[in-house]
């Protein structure tokens, strides 16, 4: 077996580092060809002139470009976002606050989709063109098809205003806020760790529609994608000889197919992953979930550049971040895949 490289590691964090440097191309880049003025958001559209260009120059929009983008490189390595003219905070402080709620909502989201969406995919692909393998591609196809907010809105409608089965919009209930100290900023932990169960079951009351929602766009593609990989499987020999030798479905799956499309679907889960925090945006709007989507939101709303491009940042990162994961769980899990290098 080949044995795994530094050099393999560096080769990849040496291509983490150049995404990350051209993500910071393109997001200083769509901060400054967005139809927005920075400047009349902060000032107002009635300043007197000379307010305005001394708050323009205070940005530093007045320098050339390549000089507008040393500064925001720099700034940003020394932690500094700029300041949100929503709140007129820093913006870093905004997003520690806003990040650990779609980080609750699309980590639970993202357990709900694996846990259905696997064993959804490999019972199908067993029982190939049956009624069963039917339904999940059904299944699969609309959760694929139909766009989030759609069953944000009729979810809210059903479960919420006709049915009373679960809490309305926002995190939690008014009357809640602020009993719980906010330790790691997931309300759920934190709700735990300080042994209020109220304020735990009325977390969980809110916080099931949502993630239920938003795992049912991922759990289509989890449950396709885990279909393909298994059919591809249980076409090889290994299978035909492990039947033959009578061997249960379920030891064929547990001993054999799991281990074989493991690298596989933690690409498939890294992707589903990143792009439940991305796609949490349109759910926090329609459920009013203060995480780092609604505050975006709100932030482009005004035209406040600095929270919307530290938003895109912080999202792209992750998504990069998941992808380089996946890359490292590649060569621990498939030594097939492991370079070698004189």
């Amino acid at each position: 077996m080949k044995e795994f490289t530094l050099l393999e590691l560096g080769k990849r964090i040496g291509q983490l580092l150049v995404s990350l440097f051209l993500l910071l191309v393109v997001t200083f880049v769509i901060g400054r060809v967005l139809p927005t003025d920075p400047v009349g958001a902060i000032v107002g559209e009635l300043a007197d002139p000379a307010a305005y260009e001394a708050m323009r120059q205070r940005l530093g929009l007045d320098l050339p470009i390549y000089q507008q983008f040393f500064v925001y490189v720099t700034s940003l390595l020394q932690g500094d976002l700029g300041t949100a003219i929503l709140t007129g905070n820093p913006v870093v402080k905004d997003l520690s606050s806003a990040f650990p709620a779609t980080l609750e909502l699309a980590t639970l989201a993202i357990i709900l989709s694996t846990v259905i969406g696997v064993p959804l995919g490999m019972t199908a692909a067993f029982f190939r063109d049956s009624w069963f393998d039917q339904f999940a591609r059904v299944i699969s196809l609309v959760g694929h098809s139909i766009p989030v907010f759609w069953f944000g809105i009729v979810g809210l409608v059903i479960f919420y205003a006709t049915l009373a089965w679960v809490g309305g919009p926002g995190r939690i209930d008014i009357y809640l806020e602020g009993l719980v100290e906010p330790r790691t900023g997931l309300l759920l932990i934190d709700s735990l760790l300080a042994g209020d169960t109220e304020v735990f079951w009325n977390a969980v009351n809110h916080i099931i529609l949502p993630a239920c929602i938003l795992a049912y766009s991922a759990m289509a593609y989890i449950t396709r994608m885990t279909r393909s990989f298994t059919l591809e499987q249980l076409n090889q020999d290994y299978v035909v000889a492990a039947r033959a030798k009578g061997a249960s479905n379920w030891r064929i799956v547990t001993g054999h197919l799991l281990p074989n499309i493991a690298v596989q679907l933690v690409t498939v889960l890294a992707i589903s992953y990143g792009g439940l925090l991305e796609g949490a945006v349109v759910t926090e709007v329609v459920f009013s979930w203060p995480g780092i989507g609604q505050y975006m939101t709100n932030a482009l709303m005004i035209g406040d550049m600095n929270a919307v491009v530290a938003g895109t940042l912080i999202i792209g990162f992750i998504f990069m971040l998941l992808n380089f994961l996946s890359d490292l769980a590649y060569l621990v899990l498939d030594p097939r895949t492991r370079e070698v290098t004189a």
